[in-house]
């Protein structure tokens, strides 16, 4: 997806500059050099992810552009040649999201990680937990105003509550002092289920005790923040909480997932446990004569079998761990019952069957050979039996599925 972002800048290098930088994000860049311009812009577009605005233009050199991009209910960012306490108070009570200095080109550096943080809020969603109505309006405000999606709830042990019906919270911002279960004692019970990378969380307080901060911190907190707090403070922790959970997240992805097909690898299937289900099936499968794929159409050639095979297994097997195992070879862990499980192994045998693969103007054709195993044991003990009736596929003429039920 592609976001459509406004640039307005009356200098033509810098404004190029920009453009440039924010290009290399993948985004959409509208430019103007005036006030006129950007008037056109607004109408002729409508909406932009969040607009990067000049303070002074040569026909608006008062900021008047900035109040026509917000009267269009739009995000702004300002840049700005000066910056004095009156002009910071000015920005944040108009409703920018930020400003940059324009003193020198290192300066806008900053734009580019603040840029992308506006992109990527889109797919968090924070948890605020406070006992106070005003105190938890006035975050979601801040954070909604970044596109972070929200939701409230006033004690700790609501918080834990909503915690373990959801599965898209990325992050909790929590005060301490609450009935039925303060933030401290929250946090702990947290951390007895996610860990700091996989669940951030930001304590507030308005307590005047000096070791809040270290209790918060040695109960598992990212971060902490006093209140009545700094607007930009706030988003700064928010943003360096989030940029941590990207970045490890990242991380994990790099090396439990494999970079060609987007599947799961190797070290992921042995190092996840499988729970919430009483019984585990196991299907090992491989691409026949795969080695003939690429002799014929190339490694290039291969890889497209292989991506393509990847895609359809994501498709029959959405809620099923499934895995390149190594090579052509790929493996599924399902808690699925046994005949509907094979059932769609067969199916999704046959979808293979009838795929012809396009690639450089020619069609590659590939079957597949499925080894299952259904009777208990450790993964381990389940793939090699699995692996075992998978020779027996090849060996009976390939395109088959064999399994021990």
């Amino acid at each position: 997806m592609n976001h459509k972002i406004l640039v307005v800048e009356d200098s033509r290098a810098y404004r190029n500059y920009l453009c440039q930088q924010l290009t290399s994000l993948g985004c959409d860049v509208v430019d103007c050099e005036n006030y006129q311009e950007t008037k056109q812009a607004l109408d002729k577009h409508g909406n932009f992810h969040f607009a990067v605005l000049d303070y002074c233009l040569p026909d608006a050199q008062d900021g008047e552009v900035i109040d026509l991009v917000l009267n269009h209910e739009q995000k702004v960012i300002v840049l700005t040649g000066t910056f004095n306490e009156q002009t910071r108070e000015h920005f944040i009570a108009k409703g920018v999201v930020d400003y940059i200095l324009k003193d020198s080109m290192a300066s806008v550096s900053y734009l580019l990680p603040l840029a992308k943080r506006l992109i990527n809020n889109i797919h968090h969603h924070a948890l605020v937990v406070d006992d106070s109505q005003t105190v938890r309006r006035h975050v979601t405000q801040l954070l909604e105003h970044q596109y972070i999606k929200t939701t409230q709830v006033e004690n700790g042990e609501e918080a834990l509550k909503v915690l373990n019906e959801s599965n898209d919270i990325t992050f909790v911002i929590t005060d301490h002092d609450m009935p039925i279960k303060d933030g401290i004692t929250m946090t702990r019970e947290i951390r007895q289920i996610f860990d700091k990378n996989t669940m951030g969380i930001l304590g507030l307080s308005g307590s005047d005790d000096s070791t809040m901060t270290a209790r918060f911190l040695k109960a598992g907190a990212n971060d902490f923040l006093h209140k009545p707090f700094n607007q930009e403070e706030f988003y700064c922790r928010v943003h360096q909480l989030l940029d941590m959970k990207e970045a490890t997240d990242n991380l994990y992805r790099m090396a439990n997932q494999d970079a060609l097909t987007g599947l799961w690898n190797r070290r992921f299937l042995f190092n996840q446990a499988c729970s919430g289900c009483e019984k585990r099936s196991i299907a090992m499968l491989d691409i026949d004569h795969f080695k003939k794929v690429n002799d014929t159409y190339g490694h290039d050639g291969g890889d497209s079998a292989l991506v393509t095979l990847a895609n359809i297994l994501k498709i029959y097997f959405p809620d099923d761990v499934v895995v390149r195992f190594g090579g052509e070879e790929f493996c599924i862990q399902s808690c699925a019952e046994t005949d509907e499980f094979l059932t769609r192994l067969e199916k999704m045998r046959q979808r293979v069957e009838k795929t012809s693969i396009k690639h450089n103007e020619q069609q590659i054709d590939v079957t597949i050979s499925i080894g299952v195993c259904t009777s208990e044991g450790s993964l381990e003990e389940q793939i090699k039996r699995a692996d075992d009736r998978l020779y027996i596929a090849k060996e009976a003429g390939r395109n088959q599925l064999v399994s021990d039920g």
